[in-house]
């Protein structure tokens, strides 16, 4: 497993847990794991959707959509988590109940490639390219790249970049170096607060439903890719923006039902 903490007013990073023995693995999953994150990308989709003047209550399509890629080769053909379809539903409906439909065919209508500038603006910087199954977290992403991204939801739209060293002192405890915040916009504050607000929906009627129970003002989103072998969860309140991260080394089932909700 793997854990960030991020304190949302300055990047810095709080609390960082990337395994569970150092002394039997070195590798920090937190910062170095690069995995598929699952649902918990769908956040991105519709802050792109936002950005373009949509709104939560705007509609999409919940039906078997069927996506030529290659003529070559069989058409791309999402599904949903239960096989079930709902016809048309909310944007904020989709977000809070993971809909994987509704969130390919918002990414085709405000295009992937926007989806992918709004990542990029939000601090992910691993290899994402431009297919439809992005939408749903198809490519792979650190722990601490996604929790910095939250955070921005928080930030009124503002990206802290993720600091671990705040100051260092000799032993005489004169100050030898000190690093201050440097914020970008990554977004506008109505898109960031409206998203945020779509997250909190999430905690309170969908996917992350059982996080209510932490009685925090909390937005999030879950996230559990193929198989359950990764299982997602991040979660945002006004002070931290919390990642968590459960899977094996190898691509390989954490077990049935073990979905971003239950497990992470």
């Amino acid at each position: 497993g793997a854990v960030v903490v991020i304190s949302n007013s300055s990047g810095a990073v709080r609390a960082l847990v990337g395994g569970y023995d150092f002394s039997r693995s070195k590798f920090n999953r937190a910062v170095q794991a690069i995995r598929q994150v699952g649902s918990a990308f769908k956040p991105f989709v519709y802050l792109t959707a936002v950005e373009a003047g949509f709104t939560p209550a705007d509609t999409v399509l919940d039906s078997p959509i069927s996506i030529v890629i290659d003529p070559k080769k069989p058409p791309y053909q999402p599904q949903n988590y239960y096989r079930k379809y709902n016809g048309i539903v909310t944007y904020e409906y989709a977000l809070e109940q993971s809909i994987n439909v509704a969130a390919v065919r918002v990414d085709l209508l405000v295009t992937t490639r926007k989806v992918i500038d709004v990542a990029r603006r939000l601090g992910i910087r691993q290899n994402l390219l431009a297919y439809p199954s992005l939408a749903l977290g198809a490519f792979e992403v650190t722990p601490l790249e996604m929790t910095t991204a939250y955070s921005v939801f928080a930030n009124q739209g503002l990206l802290f970049p993720p600091r671990m060293i705040e100051r260092i002192r000799d032993a005489e405890g004169v100050l030898l170096e000190e690093t201050s915040p440097e914020p970008k916009e990554a977004t506008t504050p109505g898109a960031a607060f409206v998203t945020l607000g779509m997250l909190r929906g999430v905690c309170q009627r969908g996917t992350a439903a059982t996080a209510a129970k932490l009685e925090l003002p909390l937005g999030g989103k879950t996230g559990t890719t193929n198989d359950y072998s990764d299982a997602w969860f991040v979660g945002v309140t006004p002070r931290y923006t919390i990642g968590v991260w459960v899977g094996h080394e190898s691509k390989k089932s954490l077990g049935p039902k073990s979905t971003g909700a239950e497990t992470a």
